[in-house]
C-alpha cells in the first residue's frame, strides 16, 4: 500500500506555515515517479523518465528531505514509479543523502525498494543492499507473455526470472513479488502457475491483486470503448479463491486482503498504513499523516519542485481530521487486516471519548454475517472478503 494524494480540502494556515518535522522514528515514504513505460492500469503519479532531468529531481528530493524527513525512521519505503529506474550512481547518491539526513541505517528495521525486472541489475541490487536496503519488491505481475503484453509491461517472463535471480544472488533474505490476476482471457490455471513459480524461487511474501479499472487510466478508457471484454464478477471471485488456495497450500498467511507472507515476513511499513499510524511522504504526489493532520504534495514535477525550492516544502493540500473521522478511518483501514480491529484500540488511536458511534454499524454487519468477532477483535470472515471495500466504507462516516 503506497501513499499518494489528489486534491483535498485545504487548511490555509497549515499550507502557508513552514513545514514541521515529524517525530523521530516516524516511517518515511519516498516517491520516485520515473518509469520506462507508463502501464495503462496504473493510477499512481508516474511518468516516462527518458527526457527528465534525474539529477535535478534528486537535488529537489534531497532538499525536501532536509526540511521534512523524520530523523531515525523505523521503516522506509521507496515506491513509484520505478525506483530501480535510476542508475547505480544515482541510487548511491539518493541513499547516501538520506542516510546523512535521517541516519536510517542505524534505526530502520525495514527498508523496502520497489523494482521492475527491466531495470533491476545485479549491480543495483548489491549496491542497494550495501547501502541499507534490506527488502525488495519485484513487479512481476505475470509470467504469461500474452498477459504481460495486455498490461503493456516492458519486460518478458525471462527478464522477470533474471531479476529474481539478481535479488537472490545479491543476498536478500526478504523479498516480495507483485502479481496481478484477472486480465481478459487469462486462464484460471495461470494463477497457480505464476504463484508456484515465484514461490519456487524463494519468495516469502506475495502481493496478489485483482486487476482493477481505475477511472482516468488508459485501461479504463479502453474498457469503456469496448476494446476488450473484462472478466465477469463470478470469475473474479474464482480468481480470488484460487489465489488464496494456492498461497495457503504453500504455507503463506493472508495478513491483508491482497498480501500474503510466511510468519515474520509481513511488510512492516505497509502494516503501519493499515493500522492508521503516522508517516511522512516526500516526492511528487506523496502524502503524509502526522499527529492527525494529512498533507500531500502536488502531482506535478514542476509544481512540486517549486513548492520545495521556493516555498520551503509547502504542501499542495492538507486536512485535519476530527476524532470521529479518525475513528472511521481506523476501521476502514484496519478491516483490511486479517486480525481486524480492536474497538477499544481504535477509540484510543482516534482520541474518541464517549459512546462508540461505530457500534451500530458493527452490530448491523455482524447480523448480516459480514463481520465476526474473536477475542475483542472484529474482522471480515473469509466469506465476506470480496466485499471488503463495501464493508470498510460503512465506517467512514460513523456519526452520520
Amino acid at each position: 500500500m503506497r501513499q499518494s494524494g489528489d486534491a483535498h480540502c485545504a487548511s490555509p494556515d497549515l499550507i502557508n506555515s513552514p513545514a514541521k518535522r515529524a517525530p523521530k522514528g516516524t516511517p518515511l515514504y519516498v516517491h520516485l515517479p520515473f518509469c520506462v513505460h507508463k502501464c495503462p492500469y496504473c493510477d499512481f503519479f508516474s511518468i516516462v523518465g527518458q527526457n527528465e532531468d534525474h539529477e535535478k529531481f534528486l537535488d529537489t528530493l534531497l532538499a525536501e528531505a532536509e526540511i521534512r524527513a523524520p530523523r531515525s525512521p523505523r521503516t522506509i519505503f521507496f515506491g513509484g514509479g520505478t525506483p530501480s529506474y535510476f542508475t547505480a550512481p544515482q541510487l548511491e547518491r539518493l541513499l547516501a543523502g538520506l542516510e546523512r539526513i535521517t541516519g536510517y541505517r542505524s534505526s530502520a528495521e525495514e527498508v523496502t525498494a520497489e523494482c521492475n525486472p527491466e531495470s533491476l541489475s545485479l549491480e543495483k541490487a548489491i549496491l542497494m543492499r550495501e547501502l541499507g536496503v534490506n527488502r525488495l519488491s519485484v513487479g512481476i505481475q505475470s509470467l504469461n507473455p500474452a498477459t504481460l503484453k495486455f498490461y503493456e509491461r516492458p519486460h518478458s517472463p525471462e527478464e522477470a526470472l533474471a531479476a529474481v535471480d539478481a535479488v537472490r544472488t545479491a543476498g536478500y533474505e526478504r523479498w516480495s513479488a507483485d502479481l496481478i490476476h484477472g486480465a481478459p482471457g487469462e486462464p484460471l490455471s495461470d494463477i497457480e502457475h505464476n504463484i508456484r513459480q515465484v514461490l519456487d524461487l524463494g519468495a516469502s511474501h506475495i502481493s496478489a491483486y485483482g486487476l482493477t479499472y481505475e477511472p482516468g487510466t488508459p485501461l479504463y478508457a479502453s474498457l469503456k470503448k469496448g476494446a476488450f471484454e473484462p472478466q465477469d464478477e463470478d470469475r473474479e471471485l474464482e480468481n480470488l479463491a484460487e489465489a488464496r488456495r494456492v498461497l495457503f497450500d504453500a504455507g503463506l498467511n493472508a495478513y491483508e486482503v491482497s498480501n500474503f507472507a510466511t510468519n515474520g515476513q509481513e511488510c512492516r511499513h505497509n502494516l503501519n498504513y493499515w493500522r492508521n499510524g503516522g508517516y511522512v511522504g516526500i516526492g511528487p504526489s506523496a502524502a503524509s499523516h502526522v499527529e492527525g493532520t494529512r498533507t500531500g504534495n502536488a502531482r506535478s514535477l514542476g509544481r512540486w519542485s517549486r513548492d520545495v525550492l521556493d516555498k520551503g516544502a509547502k504542501p499542495a493540500w492538507s486536512e485535519t481530521l476530527e476524532p470521529i473521522d479518525r475513528l472511521g478511518e481506523t476501521w476502514w483501514l484496519g478491516l483490511r487486516l486479517a486480525v481486524g480491529v480492536d474497538p477499544a484500540e481504535a477509540r484510543a488511536l482516534a482520541k474518541w471519548e464517549g459512546p462508540d458511534p461505530t457500534e451500530p454499524i458493527r452490530e448491523r454487519l455482524l447480523e448480516q454475517g459480514l463481520l465476526k468477532t474473536m477475542e475483542n477483535r472484529t474482522y471480515i470472515p473469509e466469506s465476506g472478503l470480496a466485499l471488503t471495500d463495501y464493508i470498510g466504507k460503512q465506517f467512514l462516516s460513523p456519526g452520520a
